[in-house]
């Protein structure tokens, strides 16, 4: 198996409060490989957009990451000077973020803003940088892309802009997209367009992409692999099949059975009894434990060691223990 584009081992990651330390990633691990679409889901909070601001080393001034280590092409990122990592970002990482609107000038037309974004890491005459900029546009599929590049970004519709940001994304050739949310408040027609496009995408330019969201829809249309991340801990990890028909985590069985139409009675959503614990305190166990139906009393107590279920599959959970007498019943 070729190296992985992004491995990321042991990342802990915290933001200083005037309350406190937040302990937004509590060790990670995740890879992903060539040309390989690997989905990050779980609920608000639960550290994923943490993980991949640590990754790109855009986390805001209280952020820090205190241990781990984020290798890309095999170079670990987090050991870089600044000068270095922002090559890295400009031809190496691209990111995607949530909202557009924060992402884009509205005073600029669209056009500028791309070509300023070409021409700022590559030396390219205007009129070159402009042939690059509408044929981006056209890539991302947005119609009539000479008369876009005029437009601001505040004329243009939700799922548009989104595309936009995909294109400014695109203009290095980025190895790696990170994409945070990117069908967040749109409709669902947009939504599918936009999970096609990134499809294409990784088809036409080979980039290898992480997808966040929290979406277990999102991942089952769009991804190869997922990892579901809850307090700040990766809690399951598989091929998408493998998460889905052989769910193994009960955090992961609540977020199923949260889709619509996943076998609720009398046409009400199902939704996981609790919250999600404070990672000012994190709990010295398992962080679902008490929100899950089947936790023992080992699960407030300790956190569980991530269980080889397949080659590819693991999940922290003590009902995989080989000493539980639970063992897995009740599991798909």
């Amino acid at each position: 198996m070729a190296d992985p584009v992004l491995d990321i081992r042991g990342l802990h990651t915290s933001f200083f409060t005037f309350m406190g330390e937040v302990q937004a990633v509590r060790g990670m691990d995740l890879s992903v490989g060539q040309t390989e679409i690997v989905g990050v889901v779980g609920e608000s909070g639960s550290g994923k957009s943490v993980m991949a601001l640590s990754a790109a080393r855009l986390l805001a001034d209280n952020g820090k990451v205190l241990a781990g280590k984020v290798l890309f092409d095999g170079k670990d990122v987090l050991a870089l000077p600044e000068k270095q990592m922002r090559r890295v970002r400009n031809s190496g990482i691209a990111m995607v973020f949530q909202d557009p609107m924060t992402s884009l000038n509205p005073t600029i037309r669209v056009g500028t803003q791309i070509i300023e974004r070409i021409r700022a890491f590559k030396e390219l005459p205007k009129d070159k940088a402009r042939e690059r900029a509408i044929e981006l546009l056209t890539l991302v599929k947005i119609p009539e892309p000479e008369k876009r590049m005029r437009s601001y970004p505040f004329e243009m519709s939700g799922g548009m802009r989104q595309r936009l940001m995909l294109a400014i994304a695109l203009s290095m050739k980025p190895r790696l997209l990170i994409a945070d949310e990117p069908t967040t408040a749109l409709d669902v027609t947009i939504q599918n367009q936009i999970l096609r496009l990134i499809k294409n995408l990784r088809d036409e330019t080979g980039s290898s992409i992480l997808l966040i969201t929290h979406d277990l829809g999102v991942v089952a249309e769009t991804c190869q692999r997922v990892a579901v991340m809850y307090g700040g801990k990766v809690m399951e990890q598989g091929d998408v099949r493998e998460i889905f028909y052989r769910t193994a985590h009960p955090y992961t069985q609540g977020l199923k059975a949260s889709l619509p139409g996943a076998g609720q009675e009398g046409g009400k959503l199902f939704s996981i009894p609790g919250s999600p614990p404070s990672l000012l305190a994190p709990p010295k166990g398992c962080p679902f434990a008490d929100r899950c139906g089947r936790a023992m009393r080992v699960c407030a107590a300790e956190m569980p060691p991530a269980y080889r279920l397949s080659p590819t599959h693991t999940a922290a959970c003590w009902l995989h223990d080989p000493g539980c007498s639970a063992g897995k019943e009740g599991m798909p």
